[in-house]
C-alpha cells in the first residue's frame, strides 16, 4: 500500500469542521469522497488537526492509504479538479509507510486575524474577527508570551471536551499588527479544543487591564473553563502550518 501525504487549504465556511459528521458537510468527507472517486475504491484520510466548523487551513495535512497505481501528480490534479473551489490539494507526495498526519506531527500553528478598525468588512468577513474597540497590540503580545512554555490549560478547553490531559507545551505566542489587522499566532505540541479561540478571546478582554498579567496568571492556575474570557468566533481562525521532523 502506498502512503500519500496531501497539504490542504480550505475555506471552512460552508463545513462542519474536519472530523466527518453523519448527514452534515465537514472536509474530511468532502476529500474522502473526492478521492473515492478518484481511486474508484474506498478511502479513509487522516488529518493533522481537527480544525471545528467555521475555521479555515492554510495549510492542513492529510493522509491516506491506497494501491492505485497513478502518478502521484495525479491525485493532486484530480482531486483538484474534483474537489468545489473552497478546498484546494496544495501538494501531493509519497511518504514512508509509517508517516502518520496527526501522530508524526510535532507541532502545529494557528494563526487568528482580527478587523481592528471603525467599521467591517464585506471583501473578508469570513477570515476575521472584526472588533471596533482599542486594542493595545503591545499588552497583548506580552500576555500571549506569558503562555509560552508546559502547563495546563484547562482554563482555555472548550466546555464538555472528552480529553483529560490538559497539558501542552506552547513553543511560541505573539501578537502584531499589520495596518488594520492585528494577529495572534500560537503554535503548540498540540491544543485543546476550542484553546486558541479562548486565549484570543481572553486576552482581548484583559488588554487594558492594568493588572492583566495578574489577571492572566489567576485563570491559568485555576484550571477552569468558567474563569477565562469568552471564546472569539471560528471565522477568524485558520491553521497555517504542521511541523514534522524532516521539515
Amino acid at each position: 500500500m502506498r502512503n500519500i501525504k496531501l497539504v490542504l487549504e480550505y475555506d471552512g465556511t460552508n463545513y462542519h469542521g474536519w472530523q466527518i459528521q453523519p448527514n452534515l458537510p465537514t472536509i474530511q468527507g468532502t476529500v474522502e469522497d473526492a478521492l473515492t472517486r478518484l481511486t474508484n475504491s474506498p478511502v479513509q484520510i487522516i488529518g493533522a488537526g481537527r480544525t471545528d466548523s467555521g475555521v479555515h487551513a492554510e495549510g492542513q495535512v492529510a493522509n491516506f492509504h491506497t494501491d492505485v497505481q497513478m502518478p502521484i501528480a495525479a491525485f493532486q490534479k484530480g482531486l483538484n479538479a474534483m474537489l468545489p473551489r473552497d478546498i484546494v490539494v496544495c501538494e501531493a507526495v509519497e511518504v514512508p509507510a509509517d508517516f502518520h498526519a496527526r501522530f508524526s506531527a510535532t507541532s502545529r500553528r494557528y494563526r487568528y486575524t482580527i478587523l481592528n478598525r471603525a467599521y467591517p468588512t464585506a471583501l473578508s468577513r469570513h477570515r476575521s474577527y472584526f472588533y471596533p474597540a482599542a486594542i493595545d497590540v503591545s499588552q497583548m503580545d506580552a500576555l500571549c508570551q506569558r503562555l509560552v512554555g508546559r502547563r495546563d490549560f484547562a482554563s482555555f478547553q472548550k466546555t464538555g471536551s472528552d480529553r483529560l490531559d490538559a497539558v501542552c507545551e506552547v513553543y511560541e505566542a505573539r501578537c502584531w499588527k499589520t495596518n488594520e489587522h492585528v494577529y495572534v499566532e500560537i503554535e503548540a505540541d498540540a491544543f485543546l479544543r476550542g484553546m486558541v479561540r479562548a486565549i484570543v478571546g481572553t486576552v482581548l478582554k484583559y488588554q487594558q487591564c492594568d493588572d492583566a498579567a495578574a489577571q492572566l496568571r489567576r485563570i491559568v492556575e485555576a484550571k477552569d473553563r468558567g474563569t477565562a474570557g469568552p471564546a472569539v468566533p471560528a471565522h477568524g481562525l485558520s491553521l497555517i502550518h504542521v511541523t514534522y521532523p524532516s521539515s
